[in-house]
């Protein structure tokens, strides 16, 4: 019997990563590009990371384009898709990995606070999969990639609005799963746990206590989040739909 080969070839694919400047959108960016992808890379605030990240991806001898938008303003959306669909020609891939977390306790929580943290969490991420859905039907091709979280299935103390949303996001991959997979598009989301990023910055001793609820006894790094995103952008994922997978070393297994 042949041996089955992996490529994970994505060459000749555009990828729009939101949230890409820094943490797991930077490595997702950086790992879909290694695997031959053009990537539109995203931030709302940190220009010169995001700048950063688009070198290391010509140095690739792939093309990157930078935009920054604010993940709150349905408006900077369109605008950074129609501009990332221009750059590349055309999108195959979208990441929507860009969030906010605030921490306050559920009576402290400001109606400002939770729409703020809702709308970039989740609703930029109706807002841009809305848009891909046009575009990816017509090419009868697409893969959009949701980072999700384990607060979004675990919940987590002091963080209502982030775990509420990024349980919305599961909610919204299984239902554009469903709609979609008759236009050849599929969607997935992604559940990381500890993973070593700006987000999960904390005193030691939070951290080691985190680090016991792991059956692997360690954070995650964010390269091994991407490596699953490649898969899930890739040909080799074509039968992988609507599925939600966690990558937590087993936090919640």
């Amino acid at each position: 019997m042949a041996k089955m080969c992996f490529m994970l070839d994505l060459s000749g694919k555009a990828a729009l990563v939101t949230g890409s400047s820094r943490g797991i959108g930077r490595a997702i960016a950086l790992g879909l590009a290694r695997q031959g992808a053009d990537i539109a890379v995203h931030f709302h605030s940190n220009e010169g990371a995001a700048r950063e990240v688009q070198s290391e991806i010509e140095a690739m001898g792939r093309r990157a384009f930078v935009f920054g938008a604010d993940a709150r303003d349905g408006d900077a959306l369109k605008v950074l898709w129609a501009e990332a669909t221009g750059a590349l020609g055309r999108i195959d891939v979208l990441v929507n990995n860009a969030g906010l977390l605030k921490n306050a306790f559920l009576a402290m929580t400001s109606d400002a606070s939770w729409d703020e943290v809702v709308d970039v969490n989740l609703k930029s991420a109706f807002q841009l999969s809305r848009a891909a859905a046009k575009a990816m039907s017509r090419q009868k091709f697409g893969r959009i990639i949701n980072i999700s979280s384990q607060a979004g299935q675990m919940g987590d103390a002091l963080r209502a609005p982030y775990s509420a949303a990024k349980a919305g996001l599961i909610g919204l991959t299984k239902a554009t799963a469903r709609e979609l997979a008759i236009y050849n598009i599929t969607c997935n989301a992604i559940a990381p746990g500890f993973i070593e990023t700006d987000m999960t910055v904390s005193d030691e001793t939070k951290r080691e206590a985190q680090r016991a609820l792991v059956p692997l006894k360690r954070f995650g790094a964010p390269d091994e989040v991407a490596a699953l995103a490649i898969y899930l952008a890739s040909e080799e994922a074509a039968y992988i739909t609507g599925q939600v997978f966690a990558i937590d070393g087993g936090l919640r297994m």
